[in-house]
């Protein structure tokens, strides 16, 4: 991200643009020490300057020294908690230090911000996988039961002594059969968010400040929005299984190309595809667009008697343009090429293409909030589906759309059989976030339901 320089000093504006302007030159030049000497020469002139607060964290993050990097960032976001660029450099830093959990929080609070930046999705990804290798699945950040705040234990302004146990239940409530099932279902999930809910009616606690100087409301807010998008966190990558379908798509063309006499055309093709791949899964998706644009070029020119399988090669090409453009948030061109792999698709009777672009056309959908033309899509899809975990996870993306349209039995039906066919295959992360879209269904219908009987 390049800073603007749009600032209305006086005086000392130009010196304070050359010494930012050099500043990035040695960046680039990977000169960090002299290149935050040029920053904070530029920071003694206008120290509030945002931009060149990130850019000097960034040298500092470069050098290993997060500390300093967390404090340029913290500093950025002090007139403007939703500067994207500070957010960033934050997670950033609280990653560098191994505090994944609170990286991950302001990943997702950018995400929210600016959810067209590829860098925010990527840092998401990073950071759930760093959660997972270091202790074995996301829930290191879960709150004890019993409420653990010993994060904002002796904060300033903040007294918490009434607030470390979860006040017990009285007998006198009777909880109901379906809600005691939604509990069953989300387990610690839903009491850490029940009691996050319960902190933000304390008065007193809400309005305290941590260390940071971060209010003690936000952090709870942020940590609500963390239990809630945790388990969509898988709709922001491409599944797993939809990349090995891919693979395999791909892998079979060149075994069928490799069959025939080589020839120039589609040894260029081959080395191209892979070449392309390889980028696309990497996460270098400019590079990897890139190239599939030149080699699209080049096919379109050739006939089927030079490259036999030229409609399969059209048609991959077309899901692999469309994948990096939804990654980096071009919504409208990615479902173009999409339906150009869906049309090659049925023109060559290919069902594994047909399947693949059908599976792409509903993310896109899905990801610019037209939920019913996803369902649609997606149902579509159905037959096509093969194996456990492609079941599971298509019942489950229908699901969530459902629920995004308020329609909750059609979502806890499908959350159940994604449960079903995760079960199938004994696959607990499926299981896990099948059973969380039929809690959240099941509690919102309760809660419909309890919102009528109080009316009547």
């Amino acid at each position: 991200n390049k800073m603007s320089d749009n600032e209305e000093g006086q005086g000392p504006k130009s010196t304070f643009s050359t010494y930012v302007a050099e500043g990035d030159q040695l960046f680039q030049k990977g000169e960090y020490v002299k290149a935050i000497e040029s920053f904070s020469t530029a920071l003694s002139l206008q120290p509030d300057d945002k931009n060149c607060l990130v850019a000097r964290s960034r040298c500092y993050l470069k050098l290993g020294d997060a500390e300093s990097a967390l404090k340029d960032a913290e500093s950025s976001l002090q007139d403007n908690k939703d500067f994207f660029k500070g957010l960033y450099q934050k997670a950033e830093a609280l990653y560098t230090m191994g505090n994944f959990e609170f990286a991950l929080v302001y990943y997702h609070r950018g995400n929210k911000l600016r959810p067209e930046l590829q860098e925010f999705r990527l840092g998401i990804q990073k950071a759930q996988e760093a959660i997972d290798n270091s202790v074995g699945s996301p829930s290191s950040v879960k709150l004890e039961n019993k409420g653990d705040l010993s994060f904002f234990h002796k904060s300033d302004g903040v007294n918490l002594h009434h607030s470390h146990k979860r006040e017990s239940k009285k007998h006198g409530r009777k909880i109901d059969k379906s809600e005691k099932t939604a509990k069953e279902l989300l387990g610690e999930l839903y009491s850490d968010r029940e009691y996050l809910e319960k902190l933000l009616q304390d008065e007193d606690l809400v309005k305290g400040k941590i260390r940071t100087g971060e209010r003690v409301q936000d952090l709870i807010v942020s940590c609500i929005s963390y239990l809630d998008t945790r388990t969509a966190f898988w709709q922001q990558q491409k599944p797993i299984y939809a990349r090995q379908r891919d693979r395999k798509l791909m892998q079979q063309q060149w075994n069928r190309a490799l069959h025939k006499p080589p020839s120039d055309p589609t040894r260029y093709v081959l080395n191209s595809l892979e070449e392309i791949d390889t980028a696309l899964s990497a996460g270098n998706t400019e590079s990897g667009l890139k190239k599939a644009r030149e080699l699209m070029k080049a096919v379109k020119e050739w006939s089927e008697g030079v490259l036999p399988n030229k409609r399969e090669v059209l048609g991959n090409l077309h899901s692999c343009i469309g994948n990096a453009l939804m990654d980096l948030g071009n919504m409208e061109k990615s479902l173009h090429h999409h339906e150009k792999d869906l049309e090659l698709a049925k023109k060559g009777d290919l069902m594994d293409s047909k399947s693949r672009a059908l599976d792409n056309i509903g993310r896109v959908y899905a990801r610019i909030g037209k939920f019913q033309q996803a369902i649609e899509v997606w149902e579509e899809k159905l037959p096509l589906a093969c194996g456990g975990l492609e079941k599971a996870w298509l019942f489950h993306e229908i699901g969530r759309c459902y629920l995004e349209l308020k329609r909750y039995r059609e979502a806890r039906d499908y959350g159940s059989r994604s449960l079903m066919a995760a079960d199938d295959i004994s696959d607990e992360k499926w299981q896990l976030n099948a059973s969380v879209l039929m809690a959240q269904a099941e509690l919102t219908m309760n809660n419909q339901i309890s919102h009528i009987i109080q009316n009547q």
